[in-house]
C-alpha cells in the first residue's frame, strides 16, 4: 500500500515515496528496503510518533505566517446537455480546415472531453502530436482507427506511479495510461531521474515529484530528526529538483519517522512559492489512539492552511481512512469549503501490499482490525495462519493485507476531488500489486459498469482532467493533457465500455487488462485493435517550468 517496496518488481503496494524496484533499480531498492523494512524498529516508531509534545506531533507549534490560500478547482465540470454543435477547442488557431487529410483519424467513437462535457459520436483528427479537429462529420486521415461502438477519451494520467523501468510501461498502455507520473518520489536527483528514464525510451510520458527521503539520505539524516540547518539543506535540494523540472514535492511521514511538522511546513512553503503540490503519504494509517488517521488528515490540512500550498494525499483509501473513510472525506470536505487546495487519489482494491518486516505490520490486528487469515503472500494463493505469518515476516516477504472494505473504496471514489492513481508499476519478478496493471480498467469495469459507484464521465475526469489541473499551473505540458480538444496533446485512449476489465490478481500480477483497443501518445499509435506496438516509443518528459 505504501511501502517503499511496493511499486517495484514486487507485489508491494509501493507506499513509500518512489516505491522500490528490486530488478532495474537495485541500488535504490536495496537502500530503501533496508531503511523501510526490517530497519524500522517498532519501539523507535512508537517513541518518535507518539511522544507528546514532540516536534513531529500534530499539535506542535509551527511557523506563524499564513499566506493566501488558493482555492481548489479540482472538481469535474457539469456536462453539457443536448447534441453539441461546436467542437471543443483548447486553441482555435490549430483547428484544421474541413478538407485536411489528417495524419491520424479516430473515427466514429463516442468522444468524451471531461473538461467541457462534450459527449457525442464524433471523429478526431490528429496532426503531429496535436489534436487538430473534432468533428461530427467524417474526416479523412492517412491512418484511420475504427472507434465505432467505443469510447474515445483523453489518455489516462496515472498521478501516483513509479519511474519508467523499460517493462511496466507496456502494461500501463494496455490499461489505457499515456502519462506515468512518479508523484510518490523519484528516488534520484531530478536530472539523474530524467537521464535514466530517457534511457528506457518510454512509450508513455513521464515525470515526477522530488523525494524528501532521497534528500535525507544524501545529507545523511536518513530517518532521524533534522536540525534547522539540515532542513535548510533539504529545502535547497528540493528547490534544485523543482528548477530541474520536478512536478511537486513528496514527503512520507509514516515511513520517515524523524520528519517533524516544521520540516513539512518548510517544504510546504517551498511548494507554495513555486506553485506545485506537496504530495503526502500520511503520518498514520491506523485506528488506534494516539496516532489515528483523523490526526494524520488534520496534519495535512494544517500544512495546507499554514503554508498556502496545494496538498495531495496519496492513496487515501489505505492511509487516510481505513475503516473510516467517511470521516476522512468529511474532514477534507470541510477544509476545501474554507478554500484549501486539498486533493487525494485512490486505487480500486480492498487490500494493500508491503513487506512483512516493515513497521506497518506491527500490531496489525489491533491497528487494522484484521486477522492472520486476512493476509496473503504476494505471488501465491497462500492465506496465512500464525505460523505462516511468523515465517513470512522472518523472510520479509511481500504480503497483501485485506484491510479495507468496499465502502472505503466506494466512498473515496465518490468524492469529486479524488483522482485515480495506481501507486505501482510492474517490475520483475512480478511480485507487485495487481493495480500495477489493472487499476484504470478496474475502475471502469467494476466500479462504473458493474456496480455503478460513479458514472463514466466522473471516472474519466478522475483519470484525466483532475490530475492535469493539479499540475498545469506550472507545467505547460499538463495544460495540454487531460483534455480531448483541438489544440490538446494527442494522447488518446479508446476502449470498449462493455468489456473493459482488469485481469491481474495477487497471484498473477502481470496479466494485462482487456478492452483497451487503441492508444495514442503524442499522436503516435502505440496500441491498435488491442495489440501494443513495442517499437513505438513516443513518451516525453512532463516538466514544471518555474518563474
Amino acid at each position: 500500500m505504501d511501502d517503499p517496496t511496493e511499486g517495484a518488481d514486487d507485489p508491494s503496494d509501493s507506499p513509500v515515496p518512489g516505491g522500490l524496484d528490486d530488478d532495474l533499480r537495485a541500488s535504490a531498492v536495496s537502500r530503501r528496503r533496508f531503511v523501510l523494512g526490517v530497519g524500522f524498529g517498532a519501539a523507535s516508531i512508537a517513541f518518535l510518533r507518539r511522544l507528546p509534545g514532540h516536534p513531529g506531533d500534530p499539535g506542535a507549534a509551527g511557523p506563524s505566517t499564513v499566506p493566501a490560500v488558493p482555492r481548489s478547482t479540482t472538481v469535474p465540470p457539469t456536462p453539457t446537455t443536448g447534441m453539441p454543435d461546436v467542437q471543443p477547442s483548447l486553441d482555435e488557431t490549430v483547428v484544421a480546415p474541413d478538407d485536411r487529410v489528417h495524419d491520424v483519424v479516430v473515427a466514429g467513437g463516442r468522444v468524451i472531453d471531461p473538461e467541457t462535457g462534450f459527449d457525442a459520436v464524433a471523429h478526431v483528427g490528429i496532426d503531429g502530436d496535436t489534436v487538430s479537429r473534432i468533428s461530427l462529420d467524417p474526416l479523412v486521415g492517412s491512418t484511420t482507427l475504427d472507434a465505432a461502438g467505443l469510447v474515445v477519451a483523453p489518455g489516462f494520467i496515472d498521478i501516483l506511479s513509479y519511474p519508467p523501468n523499460g517493462y511496466g510501461e507496456w502494461h500501463k498502455i494496455a490499461d489505457g495510461v499515456t502519462t506515468n507520473l512518479c508523484m510518490h518520489g523519484i528516488d534520484n536527483p531530478m536530472d539523474a531521474f530524467l537521464g535514466e528514464a530517457a534511457e528506457h525510451r518510454p512509450p508513455v510520458n513521464y515525470g515526477g515529484a522530488t523525494d524528501q527521503y532521497t534528500h535525507r539520505t544524501a545529507i545523511h539524516v536518513d530517518l532521524d530528526y533534522a536540525s534547522d540547518s539540515q532542513i535548510t539543506d533539504l529545502v535547497r535540494l528540493a528547490d534544485v529538483d523543482l528548477r530541474a523540472g520536478a512536478l511537486g514535492i513528496h514527503q512520507q511521514p509514516e515511513y520517515t519517522i524523524g520528519l517533524t511538522r516544521d520540516e513539512m511546513l518548510r517544504h510546504g512553503d517551498l511548494a507554495a512559492a513555486h506553485g506545485v503540490p506537496l504530495c503526502l503519504h500520511l503520518r498514520y494509517s491506523e485506528n488506534l489512539a494516539p496516532g489515528t488517521q483523523e490526526e494524520a488528515v488534520a496534519e495535512a490540512i494544517a500544512v495546507a492552511s499554514r503554508t498556502g500550498c496545494a496538498v495531495h494525499i496519496e492513496h487515501i483509501n489505505s492511509t487516510g481512512g481505513t475503516g473510516r473513510m467517511g470521516e476522512a472525506i468529511a474532514q477534507i470536505d470541510a477544509a476545501r469549503s474554507e478554500g484549501l487546495a486539498i486533493t487525494a487519489c485512490t486505487y480500486p482494491y480492498t487490500f494493500w501490499v508491503t513487506r512483512a518486516g516493515t513497521a506497518r505490520y506491527n500490531d496489525f490486528q489491533e491497528k487494522f482490525g484484521i486477522s492472520y487469515g486476512d493476509l496473503q503472500v504476494a505471488g501465491t494463493s497462500e492465506r496465512l495462519d500464525a505460523a505462516g505469518w511468523q515465517q513470512a515476516r522472518a523472510d520479509n516477504k511481500h504480503v497483501a493485507a485485506f484491510a479495507m472494505s468496499d465502502d472505503d473504496i466506494d466512498t473515496s471514489l465518490a468524492a469529486p476531488w479524488v483522482m485515480v492513481g495506481s501507486d505501482a508499476i510492474l517490475e520483475r519478478p512480478h511480485n507487485n500489486h495487481p493495480r500495477s496493471t489493472g487499476c484504470f480498467s478496474r475502475v471502469l469495469g467494476t466500479y462504473v459498469r458493474e456496480r455503478g459507484v460513479i458514472t463514466l464521465s466522473e471516472a474519466l475526469a478522475k483519470m484525466t482532467i483532475l490530475p492535469a489541473r493539479l499540475l498545469e499551473s506550472r507545467s505547460p505540458a499538463m495544460a495540454r493533457r487531460g483534455r480531448l480538444q483541438a489544440g490538446a496533446a494527442a494522447d488518446v485512449t479508446v476502449f470498449d465500455p462493455a468489456t473493459i476489465s482488469d485481469r491481474s490478481t495477487i497471484e498473477q500480477t502481470w496479466l494485462e487488462s482487456i478492452g483497451v483497443h487503441h492508444v495514442l501518445v503524442g499522436g503516435q499509435v502505440v496500441r491498435s485493435a488491442g495489440v501494443t506496438d513495442r517499437s513505438a516509443r513516443p513518451g516525453v518528459p512532463i516538466l514544471s517550468e518555474l518563474a
